[in-house]
């Protein structure tokens, strides 16, 4: 095995060449300091979104290539936020979910990719949050992995929870246990000595809910910066720069947007009509009169909807609609409208349904919009939620339409609004 500075060489050089060769990848390594970690928790390579942590067998076992990759997957991992986006899912189920996002990109940009790197091409287009629930029945190692897992992601997530309570009074928990003892400071100084004389790095403590928040948003503008000195290169395109324009594509909350488009088609509107001539003036005098607004939501029940995220939906129209003085029609579709609908709310109506949503078939968008052809007058405002992977009419329809989508497919007219 090479000493450690080559490997400190070795890897100084992979990062040289990609800020050449790929700045964007290139700029985002430069933003994590490199450290030789223990090999008693570190296998391979590992970013906490602050570090970028090594094992140097492993790093001395790559090539000058692979090395670029092993650089930039870590980077990426963090530049998409992968770190903050875990939630509640199984840590083991996560990792593989995100390897599978982002090595397909980095392959597909031209690197060569170490000989564990995770890729089907099953998942390639797929966010990590898309990957996840494929992993259940299928995840390159089957529910015995998965099984050989489970204990150390119960202890993994125990221990998330322990640091961040004990980050959330301003020091990690080993800060805290030694400052207990006494010892804090001296430990301290003593791991800063080891550093220096290049020893290997532990296990990095975790982070509390607002310091994730917090990098999160850094690296989010890491991301736009990295993107804009590539593009100005003009290095930076394929799949890397479609993925990078779908991140920084302005944004708001959907709940904002929904409520903007409601609001916008609830009209106050003028009268003109003539009064009585008993009052003796001849002259018209415009008075306001209120419009309520006519609404038409669909539901796309094909699958890919899950129940929690329609009644989260639908929570969120009946808010909208207290405020707006708005009746709706609901319509729930997979390939056909199912059975039941039209269910309608007027404008006085509580827009609560306790009925359970039933679909499963293929994606149909047509049936909705034959629907409300057919009706005497056009609705204010269609709103669809769906997953967008279906059959679209085709023509426009005279009225607006709002697509509220969850996942990363296009709509062919009306407003598309991101959902995940």
């Amino acid at each position: 095995m090479n000493d450690y500075p080559d490997i400190e060489k070795k890897l100084a050089t992979a990062r040289t060449r990609l800020i050449l060769d790929k700045p964007f990848l290139g700029a985002l390594v430069l933003r994590l300091p490199m450290v030789a970690a223990d090999p008693k928790w570190c296998e391979s390579t590992f970013s906490d979104g602050k570090t970028f942590y090594y094992n140097r067998d492993y790093i001395d076992a790559l090539d000058q290539e692979q090395t670029q990759f092993a650089l930039s997957h870590e980077a990426l991992h963090c530049a998409l936020s992968h770190f903050h986006r875990r939630g509640h899912r199984i840590k083991h189920r996560w990792d593989l979910a995100c390897d599978y996002a982002i090595n397909p990109l980095l392959i597909n940009d031209g690197l060569k990719p170490t000989p564990d790197a995770m890729h089907l091409r099953e998942y390639e287009g797929m966010t990590a949050e898309e990957i996840y629930p494929c992993l259940e029945d299928n995840d390159n190692g089957g529910e015995r992995d998965l099984e050989n897992k489970q204990k150390s992601d119960e202890a993994d997530n125990d221990e998330d929870q322990q640091s961040r309570q004990d980050n959330s009074g301003g020091g990690n928990k080993k800060e805290k246990e030694n400052d207990e003892q006494s010892e804090g400071q001296g430990q301290q100084d003593k791991d800063k000595d080891d550093a220096g004389r290049g020893g290997l790095a532990p296990q990095p403590a975790g982070m509390s809910a607002q310091q994730e928040d917090d990098l999160s948003l850094q690296w989010e503008q890491r991301l736009a910066g990295a993107a804009q000195q590539a593009l100005q290169s003009g290095k930076l395109e394929g799949e890397m720069a479609r993925m990078v324009d779908h991140l920084l594509q302005p944004k708001l909350p959907w709940r904002m947007l929904l409520a903007r488009y409601m609001s916008a088609t609830a009209r106050e509107d003028y009268s003109y009509t003539r009064p009585s001539s008993r009052r003796g003036d001849p002259a018209v005098f415009p008075s306001m009169r209120s419009n309520e607004t006519s609404i038409v939501v669909a539901v796309d029940t094909s699958g890919s909807i899950e129940q929690e995220e329609i009644q989260e939906f639908i929570s969120e129209i009946d808010a909208i609609k207290s405020q707006v003085r708005a009746s709706v029609t609901l319509l729930t579709c997979d390939s056909k409208l199912n059975y039941g609908c039209p269910w309608i709310f007027e404008a006085w109506e509580a827009f609560q349904f306790d009925v359970e949503i039933r679909g499963g078939g293929g994606t149909n968008f047509r049936p909705v919009f034959e629907w409300v052809e057919q009706q005497d007058k056009a609705p204010d405002l269609l709103v669809y939620f769906t997953d967008a992977e279906g059959v679209f009419p085709d023509v426009e329809p005279n009225f607006p339409v709002t697509w509220l989508v969850k996942g990363k497919s296009k709509v062919p007219f009306g407003v598309r609004v991101q959902l995940n």
